[in-house]
Order: structure tokens, then sequence, then C-alpha cells
């Protein structure tokens, strides 16, 4: 069964949201799989992986979700606090989040705005504005390349053509700092390190996933 990675129920947002990092697998087991999270009081942490959700996954599953009318690409995720030893800092404070209207615009499910902040914004040091504008930014920050923005029906292609792609697209990133995320051999997600001021970064511990090729559905 294809697998969702971006919006969901909001009963099932704590079960799913995050869950592809633990499916970007290195050749060895994944350290962010085997260490755990490691709980924090905010900004103690190295950097932010930014996760860039593959909409139609999730769409595939979920065809009369609003999100989906918008048949969009590639779509924010979260920017998530990582740690360079693969641990990364979960639910550090109890601090409310922002107005959900005010970030409609990358989320348009509040429950999954909700969640992103309890689980990870809390962790980063900043107010619940603050951080959901520094989420924006990074997500902006990123031109999706032309091959994939504009893509008319199902492709498949190995991941190290897909980080090829956007490194061409955005001649900031280097391949180190990329990563692909599958599931079942479908794309879900890609991934950016960088750094707090939002410069890209090798990734360490975050690998792509170890598929030979993965399919890629067009949105729909």
């Amino acid at each position: 069964m294809k697998q969702a990675v971006f919006f969901a129920v909001l009963a099932l947002v704590p079960l799913v949201a995050c869950k592809s990092r633990q499916e970007s697998s290195p050749a060895s087991p994944n350290p962010l799989a085997s260490a755990g999270p490691r709980r924090d009081t905010g900004a103690g942490f190295d950097y932010y992986l930014l996760n860039l959700s593959w909409s139609p996954e999730f769409c595939y599953s979920h065809p009369t979700a609003a999100e989906c009318a918008n048949h969009s690409t590639f779509v924010l995720h979260g920017l998530w606090p990582q740690n360079n030893d693969g641990t990364y800092p979960e639910n550090c404070s109890n601090a409310p989040g922002p107005d959900p209207a005010a970030f409609g615009d990358i989320y348009p499910e509040a429950g999954l705005l909700e969640h992103e902040w309890r689980t990870h914004g809390t962790c980063s040091g900043l107010g619940a504005d603050a951080f959901f504008t520094t989420a924006r930014t990074a997500y902006r920050s990123i031109t999706i390349p032309p091959q994939l923005a504009n893509l008319g029906s199902q492709t498949s292609m190995p991941p190290d053509e897909i980080v090829s792609l956007f490194t061409r697209a955005n001649p900031a990133l280097s391949r180190d700092s990329v990563a692909v995320s599958c599931g079942h051999n479908f794309l879900t997600a890609v991934e950016v390190c960088l750094d707090r001021s939002l410069h890209p970064i090798a990734c360490g511990p975050i690998r792509s996933c170890r598929a030979n090729t993965v399919r890629i559905p067009p949105p729909r």
C-alpha cells in the first residue's frame, strides 16, 4: 500500500507526520532510528533538516483531501532540529503555538502545524511566529527542479539522480546536503540540511534511501 507522508487526518498526525526521517536509510542502520529522540530545553541542536514532502504520494491515498486540490508537487512537511550525533530533540516545552491562519500558505492543515510546533518548533529556541517564519523562508529558498515541478506522468529514477536535479536547480546545494526519502520504492520526500542561518551544510548521518530507483507519481 502506498504510504502517506505529508498531511494526515488530525487523529493520525502524531503517528505519521515525521516518519520519513526513519525511511532515509544509510548503508548501515540509521543512527536516527536507533538513537531515538533526545529531550532538550530548546535551542540545543546542531542544524536543521528541511523536509520537503512529495504531495502526490499522500494524495494518491487521500484524493479528496482539501490540500490535494492544489495539485502540488513538493510541500513543506517540517523544519526539524537535528544533532550531529544522530539524535534529535523533541517536545521541548509547552509554549503555545502560532495562529494557524498566519501560516495557512505553508500548512493548510492546522493539526500538522500544531504537531510541528509542539514536536520540533519548541526545540528551536525561537518563538512560534519566528520559527514558522524561518520554516517558510527555508522552504521558499529551495527551487524545485523543473523536471519534477512540471511532472505530467509517472516516472522513475535513482535517488542519486533526484539529488543531482536539486543541486543543478540550486547551485548553493552540494550533493552531501541533500537526501532522498522513499517508501515502498515511491518518492516520499527530499530533505535538505541547513545550518541555523539556513545555509546548506553536509547532512552527516542523514542518508538517501537504498532503493535502486524510486517511482514518482505526478500531481493528480
